[in-house]
């Protein structure tokens, strides 16, 4: 039969129709095969049928017995009716309760024989005996093969309302039942062969549906065979895509640069420091690339304060040096503001013309940049969009590239023949992820901090220990030092109980009458903003009170201590950001965190590491672990594929062998012409999010 399992509409399978397709809808559940890829969440061993005399209070157990009796019983002072069913099965008495569900009645009928499983519990009338609440059920006149409730390893899928957990499970069933024989096996045989992997389809049965027999402990920790098949198709379709961009942009012509280092040198003259040495091994790695005749395309990784701005910044007068155009995208307003005028103050008196181009400011132009006298273009995604054109642009420098991804770089790159693209990150990532996850990028790493820097101390404190940050605040400002306060709102809401930036300035302001107090948030207009962050990198204000607008791009050395208000609440990438705005000095640093209880275990460990680590790849790591890669690489905002099945981190090792692959059958066979049906589930895989195999 040749025809894929995705041809069909969910609707389509039995047990759907339009109503709960359109239900299924919210889980992207659409076709076929979006339901087989929609893996159960959880096992539960319903195995091991039990007498009924047998069973344990406070364990999920599996029980059978003939029906003695059932009733819907109504309780009119809480508005509720229960239907109720016992079951016997000569050594004891079980009942099943339904609350609210009076139709279930019709489903059963007494002298049938049915298997319960559930939760056991004390009858709550009498006080002995066992009882379920809202049971699974099915009968063992029904046939054998069709079991999928009970008497067996069962599924747990999330769900969404109007769905319950059991027609979900069925409609699972079906899917798998009427089309996984359906579904065509890309992945060629030699590969599963060479790693002894599965097939396909005994993959997907033995995922939703697994034969007696397994490890329900491996099955829930996803530690077996079909779902690690599962898990390497997706990583190998990822990795096929990059590999094929990749390959498509060593056989571009791009720009080949010609700079002469006067700019940069007068540049270089101007900073009151010196580059690291890891900095001037990541700048010379650029200015190789950019005398090469094809494109660079290099990721420039590096903790917070390692100096990743200037280096782009040097990168950008090169290209300017060569006749050129550079444009800096960044993910937000306020950070291509701040790196504007970062810029424009190192540059302006360089002969060099400096920008900015974001939704709501096109400083210096109508939008149109083709014929305009800008050297450097700094903004926002408004850089790609339709009408702006460039009129020589020969450097494209990313910043924050976790937010963007491959489809904003190709966007960018066709405003010109193929110009140079550099992407920064703050967000560091072990190496060999970095290189799978990010694998047509090369790859550079500023592993220093400037020198002088000192590590950033962090301390937690409770609600209950205000007076000691007040304390320590006061300090630092008679000390003619500045202090950030970090809230996670900009007003108070009805419905939140964090503290708010506006309402915690008006504190401070009580607090400490005699400082000079600033407020910025994402809300005030481009020149509010930019008003208030020249007023306190002049040391104009004392206490700044912000939003997480200051959690990339803000340099000021004289600001040396932190407070991050409701430091639950925060992610810890974020919080490590955050802290990266103080330490940019010489002078020792502090960041504090105020925590409100009651917080949970999660939020306990963000904190814990937070005052134990200043190591960027430690917090990473750790990141990663908790908020799983999808969260953090932000795959949504990336342009990168979701994965549905893999985890870049657990599954590591299955990353590296689908890269090797990848790269081995690419490099034979660049548009996949001998895999006609791997290249369209490769283009199936990476739909909307790029044009992976072009034509003409």
């Amino acid at each position: 039969m040749d025809r894929d399992a995705s041809e069909f509409p969910i609707q389509f399978i039995k047990g759907v129709g339009p109503q709960r397709a359109r239900l299924l809808s919210r889980l992207n559940i659409r076709t076929t095969r979006d339901a087989l890829y929609y893996l159960p969440c959880r096992y539960e061993d319903r195995q091991n049928i039990k007498k009924i005399c047998h069973l344990a209070y406070a364990r999920m157990e599996t029980a059978v017995g003939k029906i003695i009796s059932m009733e819907v019983v109504r309780l009119p002072r809480r508005n509720l009716r229960i239907f109720e069913l016992v079951v016997s099965d000569g050594t004891g008495l079980l009942k099943g309760k339904w609350f609210n569900q009076p139709y279930m009645k019709k489903n059963f009928a007494v002298g049938r024989e049915v298997i319960l499983s559930g939760m056991v519990k004390r009858d709550s009338y009498w006080g002995t005996g066992f009882e379920m609440d809202n049971p699974e059920y099915e009968f063992t006149d029904d046939d054998p093969g069709s079991l999928i409730h009970t008497s067996r390893i069962v599924p747990i899928y999330r769900t969404t309302a109007g769905i319950s957990v059991r027609v979900l499970r069925s409609i699972m069933f079906n899917s798998v039942s009427e089309t996984c024989e359906d579904i065509r096996d890309e992945v060629p045989a030699e590969i599963c062969s060479r790693y002894g992997l599965p097939s396909l389809k005994e993959s997907l049965r033995n995922c939703h549906f697994p034969d007696s027999g397994q490890d329900v402990e491996s099955l829930n920790s996803g530690n077996n065979d079909y779902r690690r098949r599962l898990a390497f198709d997706e990583l190998f379709h990822l990795e096929l895509g990059i590999a094929v961009m990749k390959k498509r942009e060593t056989k571009e012509k791009g720009v080949a640069l010609r700079p002469d280092g006067r700019i940069v040198n007068r540049l270089r003259e101007k900073l009151t420091f010196r580059l690291t040495g890891s900095q001037e091994k990541v700048f010379s790695e650029i200015l190789d690339d950019m005398r090469r005749p094809f494109p660079m395309n290099r990721l420039i990784q590096g903790d917070v304060g390692c100096g990743k701005t200037v280096v782009a910044l040097m990168a950008m007068l090169s290209a300017v040096e060569s006749g050129y155009q550079a444009a800096m995208m960044a993910p937000t307003e306020i950070l291509a503001e701040q790196h504007y005028m970062n810029i424009r103050g190192l540059v302006q008196d360089l002969g060099v013309r400096v920008r900015l181009l974001t939704a709501s400011k096109k400083e210096g132009s109508d939008g149109d940049v083709a014929p305009g006298d800008a050297d450097i273009i700094v903004g926002t995604h408004a850089l790609i969009q339709e009408g702006i054109k460039f009129r020589k642009l020969g450097l494209a420098v990313i910043d924050e590239q976790h937010r963007f991804g491959v489809l904003q770089r190709v966007k960018l790159r066709k405003k010109a023949r193929n110009p140079d693209v550099l992407v920064m990150t703050a967000t560091p990532i072990p190496r060999t992820l970095a290189m799978t996850v990010y694998g047509d990028l090369d790859y550079s790493v500023i592993d220093e901090l400037p020198l002088g820097r000192s590590p950033v101390t962090t301390r937690l404190f409770h609600d209950n220990q205000k007076h000691l940050i007040y304390q320590a605040i006061e300090a630092e400002v008679k000390r003619r030092r500045q202090v950030y306060v970090v809230y996670p709102l900009i007003e108070e809401s009805e419905t939140s109980d964090l503290r708010s930036a506006i309402a915690g300035k008006a504190a401070l302001e009580r607090i400490f009458p005699a400082f000079r107090t600033g407020l910025i948030h994402g809300k005030m207009k481009t020149a509010e903003r930019e008003a208030v962050m020249l007023s306190f990198t002049g040391g104009k204000i004392d206490v700044l009170v912000s939003t997480t607008v200051i959690e990339v791009g803000v340099d000021v050395p004289n600001a040396t201590m932190m407070l991050v208000v409701h430091a639950e609440r925060f992610g810890l990438s974020q919080l490590h950001q955050l802290r990266g705005r103080v330490g940019r000095g010489s002078d020792q640093s502090h960041c504090f965190l105020i925590a409100y209880r009651p917080y949970g275990e999660e939020a306990k460990r963000r904190l814990d590491i937070m005052v134990k680590s200043t190591d960027g790849f430690r917090i990473a790591e750790e990141d990663l672990d908790i908020r799983g890669p999808g969260e953090f690489f932000g795959t949504k905002q990336s342009g990168m594929p979701g994965l549905r099945v893999a985890n870049i981190v657990r599954d590591h090792r299955l990353l590296e062998i689908a890269q090797k692959e990848a790269l081995r059958m690419v490099g034979s066979d660049p548009d996949l012409m001998q895999w006609p049906h791997l290249k369209n589930s490769v283009e199936r895989f990476w739909q909307g999010k790029l044009d992976i195999f072009r034509t003409g």
